[in-house]
């Protein structure tokens, strides 16, 4: 359950810099959640200090999984209706650390986000079925 780099190629022109090809087993990605798939790969290695800069240029979903993604539950006007929100964007934040809050801390920090102005807040968890 790793992802491999099957190719590296060198930028022309550019010093220590380099087009890295990845591939990852779909048995890491619970059906149905393209979310999931795309939080786990982008969201965990831009996070990562060794690197000093990092671009995604190119992301492919076999359609195959892509299948298996039956679409929102509801649309945007539902989630407007829900928070009374409308003609502005939503906005929302998400709550650091995500580790180390006690849940009265981290009540609080959600609290203070909300009369703050913002709509929503998101925890920083990647919640889903891996194997």
């Amino acid at each position: 359950y790793k992802g491999r780099c099957y190719g590296i190629e060198k930028v022309i022109g550019e010093d220590n810099q380099y087009i890295a090809y990845v591939a990852y087993p779909l048995d890491l990605f619970e059906e149905g959640s393209v979310t999931n798939m795309f939080t786990s790969i982008v969201g965990n290695v831009f996070g990562f200090k060794a690197l000093r800069a990092l671009r995604l240029e190119d992301l492919r979903i076999p359609p195959a999984y892509s299948k298996t993604f039956q679409g929102p539950p509801h649309g945007i006007q539902v989630e407007r209706d829900k928070l009374n929100k409308y003609g502005r964007p939503l906005l929302g934040c998400t709550i650091k650390p995500k580790l180390g809050l006690s849940a009265k801390n981290y009540g609080r920090a959600v609290y203070e986000c909300l009369r703050g102005g913002l709509d929503f807040t998101k925890d920083d968890e990647n919640v889903n079925s891996q194997p």
